[in-house]
């Protein structure tokens, strides 16, 4: 009988990784949408209303594709900015929950996927906007899934990332990951019963390249202009690339 993955095990592959990403976000999904808000300081609808402006504004008509689309915030609010939307994450409950917000859209047409961000089920060139909502920094290999987005971006499309960011200074990314780890594990024991539910974002964070090495790895995979804008005094980071 095979063991659930643990988060002592959680990164010893890209495989374990995505196990436990699986079984993770498969427990938290009832409760994500106040996890969000508990751990930006309430900040969450702002961001991703952010991306949506930049979606409105700066990307080209067409289809959006929206990776770790979580419970459709973003998603939905791609819809009823007129876009046809394709939600996809790696778990049935979160789309689950996200299907559930159907009878809230305004307008738009949505329709959902479940899958992984470094084997994207679409064809080449099929969308004119991608946007992921803390996406990258969970996905088992990030160059693998920067390789796909770009692939099936069409030239000239956008894509918009947001997502925590890893703080250069060694002082204040002690500090914010000693106060996740800290607020993680209360939130975890109080909600599920486990410590480590939420002590994986800290855990995640320590081994993400951080704003400009994820902007780096955009211009290097056929992106550009890369633009960086940083949220909650850089403590977060919303990415907006433009495919060549």
């Amino acid at each position: 009988m095979s063991r659930k993955p643990t988060l002592a095990r959680a990164f010893d592959s890209p495989e374990a990784k995505l196990a436990y990403n699986r079984r993770l976000f498969t427990t938290i999904a009832p409760r994500y949408d106040l996890i969000t808000r508990l751990l930006s300081y309430g900040q969450d609808a702002r961001w991703k209303r952010r991306v949506s402006e930049i979606v409105r504004d700066e990307a080209p008509p067409g289809r959006a594709l929206d990776l770790a689309c979580g419970t459709g915030d973003i998603a939905w609010a791609s819809a009823a900015g007129g876009r046809d939307v394709v939600g996809l994450d790696l778990t049935i409950a979160m789309l689950r929950k996200a299907e559930g917000r159907r009878q809230k859209a305004e307008t738009g047409s949505v329709h959902w996927a479940c899958g992984d961000m470094t084997r994207l089920p679409f064809a080449d060139a099929s969308f004119a906007v991608v946007t992921a909502g803390y996406g990258l920094r969970n996905v088992p290999v990030l160059e693998a899934a920067v390789s796909e987005i770009a692939r099936v971006l069409r030239p000239g499309g956008l894509f918009v990332s947001l997502d925590f960011n890893r703080p250069e200074s060694r002082v204040m990314r002690a500090v914010y990951l000693g106060y996740l780890t800290a607020v993680g594990s209360a939130v975890g024991l109080a909600l599920h019963g486990d410590a480590d539910t939420y002590r994986y974002i800290p855990h995640s964070i320590r081994r993400y390249p951080g704003a400009r090495g994820v902007a780096s790895l955009l211009s290097a995979s056929g992106f550009a202009p890369v633009r960086i804008e940083p949220k909650l005094g850089g403590l977060m980071t919303i990415h907006v690339a433009r495919k060549l």
